[in-house]
């Protein structure tokens, strides 16, 4: 049980940075620090990556306590799944008091020019008590005048797909590890790898290159402002969406994949 929960909230996390990522955008032409802001939102995806290496070994073990007392593990699975919908919800709860921290944090960079003390800094009872101070609810208003017809649909479509596998990815490798023969384990397990290296380079061919023309042409200008806040709500959107799918997904992925040992 306290595998599991560590698993849950090890998956909240890596979807709750995953999910604060797409704000970036916002902060990065708000304030025209596209370098900087990418600089330091690095440090939160080294979080989320170290928490992604520390997931796998979990799945794994879950999986293997499962087949040795020959217990299907999909109910657990689906919880894991569920902390990925979950951390999803936190992180866009979140979006307006991480982009004003994000905002200050940006600024003390490019007066410090140092991440390490920056993150120090941050640590101090008094800058957290501050930190408190700015949390901001989001507000309805954020979600109208959007121009959601400006953003492409199968950009919208390919996010969603490429969400849902990007979620249960590993899950689903290892989950088919319980259908396979005792000499297909760790080849099934071992195609994890595979499957998520199939998603970013999906994501890095067809959803980021979009994305990131559009948060271009409102840096130069070319496009409004709330073309960035429509294309963001819409990406955290779809990114909901897909851990949601992922819960169909799995099962017959897991089998998908069990079929090919």
């Amino acid at each position: 049980m306290e595998m599991l929960l560590g698993l849950m909230v090890l998956t909240v996390l890596i979807h709750l940075v995953d999910t604060l990522s797409y704000s970036v955008r916002l902060n990065s032409v708000k304030s025209g620090k596209f370098a900087l802001s990418m600089s330091l939102f690095n440090i939160f995806v080294l979080v989320s990556r170290t928490a992604n290496m520390f997931q796998a070994p979990l799945i794994g073990t879950l999986i293997g306590i499962s087949i040795a007392k020959e217990i299907d593990p999909l109910k657990d699975i689906r919880l894991v799944i569920f902390s990925a919908t979950i951390g999803t919800l936190i992180g866009i709860l979140f979006i307006p008091t991480f982009l004003k921290l994000f905002a200050i944090a940006v600024n003390r960079l490019e007066t410090k020019g140092s991440v390490p003390s920056i993150v120090v800094e941050a640590l101090s009872v008094s800058n957290i008590k501050r930190m408190l101070k700015k949390t901001t609810k989001p507000r309805k208003k954020m979600f109208y005048s959007l121009r959601y017809r400006e953003i492409p649909k199968r950009l919208l479509i390919l996010n969603t797909v490429i969400t849902a596998i990007y979620t249960i990815g590993v899950i689903s490798a290892y989950y088919a590890a319980y259908f396979v023969d005792e000499e297909f384990l760790l080849a099934a397990a071992g195609s994890s790898g595979m499957i998520n290296g199939v998603a970013t380079i999906l994501l890095t061919l067809l959803v980021d290159p979009q994305s990131a023309i559009i948060t271009d042409q409102a840096l130069r200008k070319k496009r409004p402002y709330g073309d960035v806040k429509a294309l963001v709500v819409m990406l955290i959107g779809t990114k909901l969406l897909g851990t949601l799918i992922g819960q169909i997904l799995i099962y017959p992925a897991a089998i998908l994949i069990a079929s090919f040992y």
